[in-house]
């Protein structure tokens, strides 16, 4: 028995509904698989209703316990990390609201502990300046009062200290010109005071450090389960494990390359000095 992954789709709902049809066609019950994958009868029936996006050990283990051919499994598992991969176009964004998308990060927040964010190119929301947040999406038509009050309200996150935070910044996010000098200075002031917070560690990295590997997007990645890519376009979010420990992996080489502490609190105020200047 085999399936062309053509034909079996890409979505959520086509991988509940090849697991649903491969639990019947060995003839077995949702009870009796829930018991050999060491899960509740609940857990199976959302994934074959497509109400819950099973990880690959999930599908590992149902593909294990239904004795599918190894041809089958290959199929299987590819299937299940596309479905594990959502793609976010900036368009769509745009029509729906972007506060819409302010609220889903807000969501990541409250339900992860550990943060990790390596931003190539500019200050992500949660470090910036009111000032920098509406000059962040001056480019876009429409009006953002909502999205942009939502922003500033979700750096309230970066007080719980039950959190952690990590923020690698490069030279060029620090310093790319967003706003006028004096306005920039203020910005670089706020990395400085943010990184006094006990629960949260500023690195950055100075252009004229050599590294290993180039990197290529602003990433983020909540405790080990999830990693948010940013293009020009749009936003890949990944929960297949391993796409998430390879950025996992890409954001300590960065780490471990970037300033800390005393370093970077330096490095900062010489950037926020040349601004003034």
């Amino acid at each position: 028995m085999t399936f062309d992954p053509d034909e079996l789709g890409q979505s959520r709902t086509d991988l509940a509904e090849t697991l649903k049809t491969l639990r019947k066609r060995a003839g077995r019950t949702q009870v009796w698989l829930a018991r050999r994958c060491n899960a509740s009868q609940t857990k199976i029936s959302n994934i074959e209703g497509a109400k819950l996006t099973p990880t690959l050990v999930d599908v590992e283990l149902i593909l294990r316990a239904l004795d599918a051919p190894p041809q089958l499994v290959t199929q299987v598992t590819a299937l299940t990390r596309i479905a594990n991969t959502e793609w976010q176009d900036v368009w769509a964004q745009r029509r729906t609201g972007l506060e819409k998308k302010q609220n889903e990060l807000a969501r990541f927040e409250e339900s992860a502990t550990e943060f990790r964010y390596f931003l190539l190119s500019m200050v992500t929301g949660l470090l910036a300046t009111p000032e920098y947040v509406r000059a962040s999406l001056s480019g876009i038509p429409g009006d953002h009062s909502k999205a942009i009050a939502k922003k500033l309200e979700r750096q309230a996150v970066l007080y719980d200290t039950s959190k952690r935070f990590t923020f690698v910044l490069t030279e060029q996010a620090v310093r790319w010109p967003y706003l006028p000098d004096p306005a920039m200075a203020l910005q670089v002031d706020r990395l400085i005071s943010l990184d006094l917070l006990p629960n949260v560690r500023i690195g950055v990295i100075p252009m004229g450090r050599q590294l290993p590997t180039c990197p290529l997007n602003t990433f983020t990645v909540y405790d080990a389960r999830i990693a948010t890519v940013e293009t020009s376009t749009g936003a890949m979010i990944f929960r297949d494990h391993r796409d998430v420990s390879a950025y996992l992996n890409e954001f300590s080489v960065y780490d471990g390359y970037a300033l800390h502490g005393e370093e970077a609190s330096e490095q900062l105020r010489e950037w926020a000095d040349r601004f003034r200047s």
